[in-house]
């Protein structure tokens, strides 16, 4: 009887385990250039296999089965990207995260946030989480440097060869400068936002990234996660955002509920798209006699 039992939960183990890695792989590769090629794939195996079982072709069946392993290999190498990312995100847990050199940069970004609002100077930069923002971004230069305010002022300095696009920060480092990240194409936005915001929002949109932007007209500082923009927030406001939004992982801890959080839909936008919380104060006029 106790052999009955353990030959009945075994399959089913075994099907859970298989279940459970079919669902990860297919929400890792989900919405990546890889996708359409995932489906593909899978069509075409489950087809071959369909006909070779009904039609009872064992000639097609045994051919199959000995392609197993070169099928895949070819996947591993079709899906090379995809395995990469799923790896590397693997490795970026926050198990694993470090909450000190995520403090530093957060006080980096607010003293350059500071420093560039207080001259009008435009930014744009995107501190990456779980999702890479690689798979978002249509171009930029390489830059792998420290995170520093000098850095990232002079990325940002008018007539920089790269100051007209956006920063990805990854942990502690500078990773691309001069990115093109995706415009939003929601159509309840205010015509008066800029390419700079639209493009803020269109990359909170598609991934999980935190990113800050420093208006040039007005120096205004804004923020936009999850597809909505924040606007007119002060360095106080902007700093217990990122604290809020950057640490809590670390804080936490805990991988299921990381896993619980990257897998579900919470990055898609919610509420309304623009909330501004102080209108810029207007230049003063000087006073003469």
């Amino acid at each position: 009887m106790w052999t009955d039992l353990e030959s009945g939960w075994r399959p089913a183990v075994e099907i859970f385990i298989l279940a459970v890695l079919i669902y990860f792989i297919f929400k890792f590769v989900r919405g990546t250039r890889g996708w359409p090629v995932v489906i593909g794939f899978v069509v075409v195996l489950l087809a071959l296999t369909a006909v070779t079982t009904i039609l009872d072709l064992k000639v097609l069946r045994w051919i199959l089965g000995s392609a197993s392993v070169f099928i895949a290999l070819g996947a591993m190498v079709i899906f090379q990207p995809e395995l990469r990312r799923i790896l590397g995100e693997l490795g970026n847990l926050p198990l694993f995260a470090s909450t000190s050199e995520q403090r530093e940069s957060i006080e980096v970004i607010i003293q350059t946030v500071e420093r560039l609002a207080d001259v009008k100077i435009g930014a744009l930069i995107a501190i990456e989480q779980s999702i890479q923002l690689q798979e978002a971004v249509e171009s930029g230069i390489k830059v792998d440097c420290d995170v520093t305010s000098e850095m990232l002022e002079t990325i940002f300095f008018p007539n920089n060869a790269v100051h007209d696009g956006g920063v990805i920060i990854k942990g502690d480092r500078i990773a691309y400068a001069a990115c093109i990240f995706p415009l939003s194409q929601r159509t309840d936005l205010n015509k008066s936002l800029g390419t700079r915001h639209r493009a803020a929002i269109g990359l909170s949109e598609e991934t999980d990234a935190v990113i800050v932007i420093v208006s040039e007209e007005n120096g205004m500082i804004s923020h936009a996660y999850k597809g909505q923009l924040v606007r007119g927030v002060t360095l106080e406001e902007l700093r217990a955002f990122l604290v809020s939004v950057i640490l809590r992982p670390a804080r936490t801890n805990n991988i299921i509920k990381w896993l619980r959080a990257y897998f579900s839909e919470s990055h898609k936008p919610t509420g309304p798209a623009v909330i501004t919380r102080h209108e810029p104060r207007p230049a003063s006029k000087p006073t003469g006699k």
